[in-house]
């Protein structure tokens, strides 16, 4: 019998990237004109992988979240591994916003994408759910690679790597 080949879905994220587009947003933030005088502040809890935005105005805090976006974009993070919460009135008259760094697959994801695997049909495909990863199990490389196209065109709210391909 021939031995199986497999394949892990995952959602890392590289915080080393996170931190230097971090660190390139708030330097942008002292020398851009237009927000340089604006008292916005962003902050980033490596410890909760955890943006803090607090701006004088939803509008200043939409401008620092598209200079942030623009930094990942060019480290090639992945816009939805950043989850933002909806704007909340701080003290002084200002906003609030969290952006939660989405790192693992959670257990809901997991059974939804094993789900919809299922749901394909492939024959002799196993999946197995280990911890914050899915590993995937075929006789048929062909068929690996199908599924691997097949969650490539869904979207989960975050996203996903395929490693360790074998």
């Amino acid at each position: 019998m021939a031995k199986d080949s497999s394949f892990d879905v995952v959602s890392e994220v590289d915080m080393q990237e996170v931190d230097n587009a971090f660190q390139q947003t708030r330097k942008e933030l002292t020398q851009r004109y237009d927000l340089k005088d604006s008292a916005a502040k962003l902050d980033l809890d490596k410890g909760s992988s955890r943006f803090t935005l607090a701006a004088p105005s939803d509008f200043v805090a939409k401008q620092v979240i598209d200079v942030l976006n623009t930094k990942l974009v060019h480290r090639k993070i992945d816009l939805k591994a950043i989850r933002w919460s909806d704007p909340q009135a701080a003290s002084g008259m200002t906003v609030r916003l969290y952006g939660d760094i989405i790192a693992g697959i959670d257990k809901d994801t997991a059974g939804r994408i094993n789900k919809d695997i299922k749901a394909e049909k492939h024959k002799n495909l196993k999946v197995q759910i280990e911890g914050d990863k899915l590993r995937v199990f075929s006789p048929s490389r062909d068929t690996l690679q199908e599924v691997i196209a097949f969650l490539k065109d869904k979207d989960y709210g975050q996203p996903l790597q395929f490693n360790n391909y074998r």
